[in-house]
């Protein structure tokens, strides 16, 4: 955890007081919504179908538990009881009256929390790896360095009216589990020849209208020079970004139509200036960052304690369990722990009050204190014994957490979709229900494998459909729902963006098709061992397509 100090407390508290006024100032009728527009995007305040809407930041996705608890207590005092953690680890509340807005923003303050930046054209909320920091593959703590650009570019004068939004993820591990390659800016530590660690640089990913996936602009640059090639990159685009075509705003379309080479070239020339700047960075300031993250004090613990091994037998839901949701942490006896917000019924990433306080009272008993979010929608509790798991699991279950289906066909990454937002041509809740409901048995979704479905209500892409391996983007068609489907898409290291597969279908047919396509898979691929992407990527979509559409 990052221990935020009284110059981050002073900063949140200053914006929360401004924020009172401007909302005192709009309920008068002293601002329109036109001028209170632009004031409420600086602090993550929507307006939406039924209400306004507050999206808070997450850094990097890590939690603690007083501030889960926190969350919670905003929910049930504030919204309706709950939250919705997004794909870009943040939490949206959908129900809060805007003359609340600002003693809510409060709460948040007295633990460090903010939705400064996490909407308008500026840069938003940083992510990474919700295994940073635990995961055996990773090169080192991905944090410290999506810390040290986050307070940079924070409230940055130059950086706060760019020509759109701006997003960064940062990674350390050999398999992404940040979806790097759809971000605007990704840095993802590597290793050179003589073994120096350094940043890879990807640039213009992006999803929404024109998706692209971000292309490497430097294969290697040295970690002293992270935040000058970064502001150099953020500058360039400041400067030929276009502003006068909301849709052709985005630094992936400045790419494209540059090419990563000359973008390249114009980023190294501005960097050729601030490079031996201020902007070096120094070990002492690199080590006075990560002096400010707290880790556990792990115990010597052995690997599969006899615990397990007698769980397993006793209770096959826990074995279940066991294989699906937990996974090895790079200090023996230890696990990281991953809690599923996609229970059948449920709306993919929503948390009650009720469970963040229990969560937060488990991260306090099992995984000192810290909780984790990831951008499939999952919390994660990074630092469980594994002598505890059976208890654990216990507990999960009993407040509806411990599904498991994660990386299943039910593990469905959705956004709010028609349901609330303003934006969507279509609805994504009522789909992933559906599809959720129709696939209710564990052993067929493990029969499937991975199988990821992701889902948006519109073409803005806030479910990631472009790469899930089963993508779903709603449509309207004279009034009526219909919803596009594309196969193949990945969000990983070796990422892809799906393919169409025909022609739109109607809302009440998108759960057949995907049991179309599940039944496909399972005759198509050569042996079971087969993930479904692997099966696309031979076959390509063609004998999908003939599947899904030969009764159609």
């Amino acid at each position: 955890m990052y221990v935020y100090d009284a110059f981050d407390q002073t900063l949140v508290a200053e914006r929360v007081a401004e924020f009172r006024d401007q909302v005192a100032r709009r309920l008068s009728g002293e601002l329109t919504e036109d001028e209170f527009k632009p004031l409420r995007l600086m602090n993550g305040v929507y307006l939406q179908l039924h209400a306004y809407m507050l999206r808070l930041a997450i850094p990097y996705g890590t939690l603690s538990s007083e501030q889960l608890r926190m969350l919670a207590y905003v929910a049930r005092k504030y919204d309706r009881g709950y939250g919705h953690f997004t794909t870009r680890q943040n939490i949206q509340y959908h129900w809060i009256k805007l003359a609340e807005l600002p003693d809510a923003m409060a709460d948040f303050a007295s633990v460090g929390m903010h939705g400064m930046q996490t909407s308008g054209n500026c840069v938003r909320n940083l992510t990474t790896d919700q295994w940073a920091g635990v995961a055996p593959d990773e090169i080192e703590d991905p944090r410290v360095w999506a810390e040290l650009i986050r307070q940079h570019v924070t409230l940055h004068p130059e950086f706060s009216f760019m020509p759109r939004k701006f997003k960064i993820a940062v990674g350390t591990s050999q398999h992404d589990r940040a979806a790097l390659r759809i971000h605007d800016l990704a840095l993802q530590l590597v290793r050179n020849d003589n073994g120096e660690t350094g940043f890879e640089v990807m640039v213009g990913g992006g999803l929404g209208r024109t998706p692209f996936l971000a292309k490497t602009i430097k294969p290697f640059l040295a970690k002293r020079d992270v935040l000058s090639y970064v502001e150099a990159i953020l500058r360039t685009y400041n400067q030929f970004g276009r502003r006068d075509n909301i849709y052709k705003a985005r630094i992936k379309i400045l790419v494209h139509e540059l090419g990563p080479e000359a973008f390249a070239k114009e980023v190294d020339a501005e960097w050729q200036i601030i490079k031996d700047g201020e902007l070096a960075l120094d070990d002492a300031l690199v080590d006075e960052i990560a002096g400010r993250f707290s880790y556990p004090a792990y115990q010597q613990l052995d690997d599969s304690p006899p615990q397990l091994a007698e769980a397993r037998r006793a209770a096959r839901g826990f074995d279940a369990w066991l294989g699906n949701s937990v996974a090895n942490h790079k200090v023996p006896g230890y696990a990281i722990v991953t809690l599923s917000l996609k229970p059948e019924g449920g709306t993919p990433g929503d948390a009650t009050a009720d469970q963040m306080d229990a969560i937060a009272d488990l991260a306090d008993r099992y995984s000192f204190g810290e909780i984790r979010v990831g951008h499939e929608q999952n919390l994660v509790l990074p630092h469980v014994e594994q002598r505890d798991l059976p208890e654990l699991w216990r507990a999960l279950a009993g407040i509806g957490v411990a599904t498991p289906n994660v990386n299943l066909v039910s593990d469905i990454i959705s956004c709010p979709g028609l349901d609330y937002c303003s934006l969507a041509n279509a609805r994504s809740i009522p789909i992933a229900q559906e599809i959720a409901r129709r696939f209710h048995n564990l052993d067929l979704q493990r029969q499937l494998g991975r199988l990821h479905v992701n889902i948006s209500g519109c073409i803005n892409a806030c479910g990631h459909h472009h790469v899930g391996h089963i993508g779903i983007l709603g449509v309207e068609k004279n009034g009526e729902e219909f919803y596009q489907i594309t196969l193949g898409g990945k969000a990983d290291e070796g990422a892809t963006l799906g393919t169409l597969i025909g022609p739109a279908v109607p809302y009440a047919q998108v759960a057949d098709v995907v049991e179309d396509i599940a039944a496909a898979y399972l005759e198509l691929r050569q042996r079971p061992e087969e993930l479904f992407i692997d099966t696309v990527k031979r076959t390509g979509v063609e004998p999908f397509r003939e599947r899904v559409y030969a009764t159609r």
